[in-house]
C-alpha cells in the first residue's frame, strides 16, 4: 500500500470503512513495520481490522486470544507431552536406549506444539502474516513484560531449542477494550489510535457495506437509534458490531421501520445486559424513537 488513500480504498474492498486517521495510522505500520496498538470501546471494529488487512494483503492471520492468566508457554509454544510418552515407551519395549540420547530426541521440533507467538515467527505463504494480539488488556502485567521481546525484537525463547528470530518480522496489531491500563512499555514500542465510536454518516457508511440489502429508510433509522442509545446511562453501550446485527436481525423479519414493538422483540441483538434492557422497556423505548423520527423527518 503505497498511500493513505490507498489504505482506505484496498479496506473498502474488504468491507471495512474507516476514516483517514486510522488509515493513516495503519499506513504508517506497514510503511515502518511498527506493532499497531489500538484501544477502544468494544465492538468498534478493532479486530475487523485486522481481518480486513489480513485479506486485503493475502496473508494468514494469526490470532492470539488473550485472557486472564495467559502465560508465555501457552502463548508461544507446549511440548506434546502424550506424544512423548509413547516415544518413551516405544524405546523401552525395544530394550531401552541411552537416556541422553532419548533426551535430545524427545525435545526436537517433531514433539513442538507451536503456539500463536511462535507461528507468527515462521516463514509464511505468501509473507509475514499478520499477528493480532487480541484484548490485550484482559492479560496481567507478567505476559506484557514477556511481549516486550517479542515485540522489539521479533523472536521468542525456547530453552531446549534456543531463540527463534523472525526471517521477516509479522504484522502486529494489539487491541484493548481499556478494562485497565496497558503500561507504557508496551505502548511506546507501538503506534497508537483511539478507536471511538463513528459519526452518523461514516456508520451509516459501514451498515451500508457490511448489509448492503437494508433499506436507506431503515438504515437511518437504526443508526439513529443506536447512537441515541449510546448518549443514554447504560452499563454497556452498543457498539458498531451491535449495529450491524440489529440491521440483519430485522432484515431476516421483514422489519421496513422501527417500531416500539420491533424494538423490544429484537432488542437482544444491541444490548447485552439484563439492566441495560430493563431501562429500555415501556416507555422509553417509545421516547427514543420519536424523538429519533423527529431528527430524521424532512424539514
Amino acid at each position: 500500500m503505497e498511500s493513505i488513500d490507498e489504505v482506505q480504498q484496498v479496506l473498502a474492498g474488504q468491507n471495512y470503512v474507516c476514516g483517514r486517521a486510522l488509515a493513516t495510522v495503519v499506513f504508517l505500520a506497514l510503511k515502518l513495520g511498527r506493532p499497531l496498538f489500538l484501544e477502544g470501546e468494544a465492538g468498534t471494529g478493532k479486530t475487523e481490522i485486522a481481518k480486513a488487512i489480513s485479506a486485503a494483503l493475502g496473508r494468514r492471520l494469526i490470532r492470539l486470544q488473550c485472557y486472564e492468566g495467559l502465560d508465555a508457554s501457552s502463548a508461544v509454544y507446549e511440548w506434546n507431552f502424550a506424544e512423548q510418552m509413547i516415544a518413551i515407551r516405544a524405546a523401552e519395549a525395544a530394550g531401552g536406549a541411552d537416556r541422553g540420547i532419548l533426551k535430545d530426541e524427545l525435545f526436537t521440533e517433531e514433539y513442538l506444539i507451536e503456539r500463536p507467538l511462535l507461528q507468527a515467527m515462521r516463514p509464511q505463504p505468501g509473507g509475514a502474516p499478520v499477528l493480532l494480539i487480541d484484548e490485550i488488556d484482559r492479560t496481567d502485567e507478567p505476559f506484557e513484560a514477556f511481549l516486550l521481546e517479542a515485540l522489539s525484537d521479533f523472536q521468542v525463547t525456547i530453552p531446549e531449542l534456543g531463540t527463534i528470530h523472525a526471517p521477516e518480522p509479522p504484522i502486529v496489531i494489539l487491541t484493548s477494550n481499556r478494562t485497565r491500563e496497558v503500561h507504557d512499555a508496551l505502548k511506546r514500542r507501538c503506534l497508537y489510535h483511539w478507536v471511538d465510536y463513528p459519526s452518523f454518516d461514516r456508520e451509516i457508511e459501514i451498515l451500508q457495506a457490511r448489509a448492503p440489502e437494508a433499506a436507506e429508510a431503515l438504515s437511518r433509522e437504526v443508526v439513529a437509534f443506536v447512537q441515541r442509545l449510546r448518549t443514554e446511562d447504560l452499563f454497556k453501550k452498543p457498539g458498531v458490531a451491535e449495529t450491524i446485527d440489529w440491521a440483519k436481525c430485522l432484515l431476516a423479519l421483514d422489519v421496513l421501520d422501527l417500531s416500539p414493538e420491533v424494538i423490544a422483540d429484537t432488542v437482544g441483538a444491541i444490548l447485552k445486559y439484563q439492566d441495560d434492557i430493563q431501562k429500555l422497556q415501556g416507555s422509553e423505548a417509545k421516547r427514543i424513537l420519536e424523538e429519533v423520527k423527529a431528527e430524521l423527518a424532512p424539514a
